[in-house]
């Protein structure tokens, strides 16, 4: 349990600083760039993500999972074949990237540097997630906590200097800003490599390794893997038709077309921003709460599963209902204070059960996946989406509803998505809907 709650502590308190530092790097790239290259470097940000999720396929999960279910005496057999299926996947991602970037419209307004960048990126993130996928198996969150903040830190200190040293043009400063985070991405992954090889050094002496077989190792990897990195893919698609879906409701319940994406722009630009800013607590739980679960659950460890579910939603509640209330009673001054008047303000108000239900959520995607239950994850978030999507057209379209119609749809999904997620586990766990032992009508 100590180990937990430092892990916990640690990661929120490095997540707390790191988005702190995401902040000034924004403000600095905002005051540099000027309006319209920052706008271009924020809409290169996407695609620069999409590569993160192909070139990482979710290794930190699925190693992370596999190495607390096995022993020590395991661990560098498993990492072994970790590693050569790293390669292959980042060799595979690499060669679709030479095929494909050249050809995305999308970046001919940038430097021609950048389609090279972001090929070179990938095996610096296929190898940074095998090393941060073993130090989380082996519950090293004071490492993992270390290289966030190195990455932010990094990438703000290489932006002043660049800037402080140097003018440049339009094209090559949106360059500048782009190689600074792939360098800081470069700064971390050799720092974990330092921490990794001196880590499993240290295994391999205290515990004679014994091999374990390629294809099993490889078989249980992309069974966490590959249904994640499609959850992960999933998400990003939704994320990128969400704008046009809401401006196109708005529209038919009588909107401007341009007012509406102001009003998206308020929705995500502000609200979110606000409202997800807590949610780094949310994803330390996720982290930690991994390799325990994996590993309770291969002992059969029941009551060690009930405890630490029990406790994370404990965890979960005693910060989540503070702060929504916060959001909902303080919700003009907050956006006033960071964002001058804005009508933000009602819609942060009216998203308080879409913010809660996701901080809940995000602990218990971590109990599907260390249970083996991804696949009804994703599952969950399709149900979830689909919902979502039909109620934000249908009431979004409603004149008199407009965009509370709109958010009242994503609280439904926020709600429902939760809702199966819980039920999920309480089923697979032989709980009742009260987290006690026991089955539940619900579940005949």
């Amino acid at each position: 349990m100590n180990t937990f709650f430092r892990g916990v502590l640690l990661l929120s308190a490095a997540a707390f600083i790191g988005e702190c530092l995401e902040f000034v790097i924004n403000v600095v790239l905002a005051r540099e760039l000027g309006d319209e290259a920052f706008g271009l470097y924020m809409a290169i940000l996407p695609t620069m993500l999409f590569v993160v999720v192909l070139a990482s396929i979710e290794l930190p999960v699925s190693i992370s999972k596999l190495v607390a279910e096995k022993e020590p005496k395991y661990h560098w057999g498993v990492l072994f074949n970790a590693l050569k299926l790293a390669l292959a996947c980042a060799l595979t991602v690499m060669l679709i990237a030479v095929l494909v970037l050249p050809h995305l419209s999308v970046l001919n307004n940038y430097h021609t540097g950048v389609k090279w960048m972001l090929i070179f990126l990938v095996p610096v993130i296929t190898f940074s997630s095998v090393a941060k996928g073993y130090l989380i198996g082996a519950q090293q969150t004071s490492k993992i906590a270390i290289a966030n903040l190195l990455k932010r830190a990094a990438q703000l200190i290489g932006l002043l200097i660049v800037f402080q040293l140097f003018s440049l043009s339009s094209d090559l400063a949106i360059f500048m800003a782009l190689l600074a985070l792939k360098l800081s991405e470069l700064l971390v992954l050799f720092y974990l490599v330092i921490v990794f090889i001196r880590k499993i050094g240290q295994t391999k002496k205290a515990y004679p390794q014994k091999q374990v077989s390629q294809k099993e190792v490889q078989k249980k990897l992309l069974a966490v893997s590959v249904p994640t990195t499609g959850l992960r893919i999933f998400h990003s698609i939704t994320f990128a038709v969400k704008p046009f879906l809401i401006t196109k409701a708005l529209s038919n319940a009588g909107m401007m077309e341009s007012v509406a994406m102001i009003q998206y722009g308020k929705l995500a630009g502000i609200a979110f921003t606000i409202g997800f800013f807590p949610a780094f607590i949310a994803h330390a739980l996720l982290v930690v709460l991994i390799p325990i679960v994996s590993d309770a659950y291969a002992k059969r460890k029941y009551d060690v599963l009930h405890y630490y579910l029990r406790l994370s939603m404990l965890m979960t509640m005693a910060y989540g209902l503070p702060v929504v209330l916060v959001f909902y009673f303080f919700a003009e001054p907050i956006t006033t204070m960071f964002f001058g008047p804005s009508p933000a303000a009602g819609y942060l108000q009216v998203l308080i059960p879409y913010f809660l239900f996701h901080y809940c959520a995000t602990p218990l995607q971590a109990y599907l996946i260390g249970i083996g239950l991804v696949k009804d994850a994703f599952l969950h978030s399709l149900y979830a989406t689909t919902v979502s999507f039909c109620l934000m057209i249908s009431l979004g379209s409603m004149p008199s509803l407009q965009m509370n119609g709109i958010i009242l749809g994503m609280n439904m999904s926020a709600v429902l998505l939760t809702l199966l997620h819980y039920i999920t586990i309480c089923k697979k766990l032989k709980l009742n809907v009260l987290m006690r032992p026991g089955e539940s009508w619900l579940f005949r």
